[in-house]
């Protein structure tokens, strides 16, 4: 597909480095992959995956001859030029982004080498300064990532757009980087570090300040009587809003917007700044998440030796990614109602068992519902929707389903004896006889 040949190199095959490895190769370069966990490339050398994430295995297998993986700098080094750092940067417990796998990476880079080092990973503003004092010889480019797991290959191949930092004296590293991307035929983006670096925060605290917008309206339309369903879809009708992220539910979750949103505000506290805005998103977020117990305690009274079942634990479909899953918060609060807790979820209960020791997990959904006095939807699974729920009702021990995600139907839930409670929509108390 691509007239450029170029060996790339990838630190760190994580979700990010696997997919951008995978992706590359698919362009038609040879890739040099590594990590420091021996079994996990001895694993994808095999074509064995660890995560979840459609399409990717395939992608991985059909271009096997491509991609090395190796756990040896040395073998990376020897290989490959531009070099894409795909390490984690999570959150520490100030907030504050930890970049210890980035440190450790520059550790090992020839201080006299003539790679180009190109930051996928997400870091503060200020980062690619700090790396340039480091290594003054090194050329760098910040390139940070755009994907969205669930869809991580399509976002790759299809990007909405390609952005690349570079300061002054590194015009032709960011042009190989530039080269890199052109078969993709996406909007480039060409600027400094700093505001590269900014771009990818800022693009998802925005994301998540609309998430956490569209729950405060829901909030309100429960007490006025309005369907947020409808207010989001008028609202997103205006062009200038868009109705892309708008959708109502039990907040937001993941890899990369709780740890971004804190991040960027960690960075601007840092520098003297309060940004309210985002402490407000951050809040708004986290009590979304306990306002389902509301919810089932407004039917149920105590919750004390209640069962109910979760549908969902991902933090969202189409992935097994556990963190900052809503579904960690709710079985937590759950549990310390006294409720006894189950849960299902179609691909990602294995990484669930580490977390939810507490927490009985099922090999279906009609198992999980099996004697529950409610079902709480966290997870829009497809499968889900095409439950059987009369079957489901004759299972329960009351049938009301809370959806936290605004994805069921609730009119053919009602039609199979349900009581049905959405988010943002007028509550409806009490479940049929």
């Amino acid at each position: 597909m691509s007239e450029r040949r170029e060996p790339v190199g990838v630190i760190g095959v994580g979700w990010v480095g696997l997919v951008t490895a995978a992706g590359f190769a698919e362009l038609g370069h040879p890739v040099i992959a590594r990590d420091i966990l021996p079994d996990k490339v001895a694993a994808l050398s095999r074509g064995e995956l660890q995560m979840h994430e459609p399409g990717l295995a395939e992608m991985v297998r059909r271009n096997a001859e491509r991609i090395t993986f190796t756990t040896e700098m040395a073998e990376l080094l020897e290989g490959a030029r531009l070099l894409f750092v795909c390490v984690d940067t999570p959150p520490t417990y100030s907030g504050d982004a930890d970049l210890s796998r980035v440190r450790a990476v520059i550790d090992e880079l020839p201080a006299d080498g003539d790679q180009v080092l190109i930051m996928k990973s997400t870091v503060p503003a200020g980062t690619g300064e700090s790396i340039r004092r480091d290594l003054p010889r090194l050329s760098y480019v910040s390139c940070p990532e755009f994907l969205k797991e669930g869809t991580a290959v399509a976002d790759f191949m299809n990007p909405d757009r390609v952005v690349i930092g570079a300061n002054p004296g590194d015009e032709e590293a960011a042009a190989a980087v530039a080269g890199l991307y052109a078969p993709l035929g996406a909007e480039t983006l060409q600027t400094d570090v700093a505001s590269a670096e900014m771009i990818k925060l800022a693009s998802n605290a925005f994301l998540a300040t609309k998430i956490s917008f569209i729950n405060e309206i829901a909030n309100v339309c429960e007490e006025v009587g309005a369907d947020v369903g409808e207010v989001a879809r008028g609202m997103g009708l205006d062009e200038r809003i868009g109705a892309s992220f708008l959708r109502a539910g039990i907040g937001y979750g993941g890899s990369c917007f709780p740890k971004d949103v804190s991040a960027l505000k960690m960075l601007a506290g840092n520098t003297g700044y309060h940004f309210q805005l985002l402490t407000s998103v951050i809040e708004v977020n986290e009590l979304q998440k306990r306002r389902v117990v509301g919810k089932l305690q407004a039917h149920l009274g105590s919750l004390i030796d209640k069962r109910v079942a979760l549908l969902g634990l991902a933090f969202k479909p189409d992935t097994d990614d556990m963190r900052e899953a809503s579904s960690l918060v709710l079985a937590a609060r759950l549990q310390g109602e006294g409720a006894e807790v189950v849960a299902y979820d179609p691909v990602a209960n294995a990484r669930a068992a580490e977390l939810l020791d507490s927490v009985e997990l099922a090999e279906s959904a009609l198992e999980a519902l099996e004697g529950a006095d409610a079902a709480v939807l966290v997870t829009e699974w497809g499968e889900f929707a095409e439950l059987d729920w009369a079957a489901a009702a004759a299972r329960m021990a009351r049938p009301l389903v809370v959806d936290g995600r605004n994805f069921l139907d609730p009119g053919k839930l009602r039609a199979a004896g349900f009581a049905y409670e959405g988010i943002g929509k007028k509550q409806e108390i009490g479940a049929p006889s």
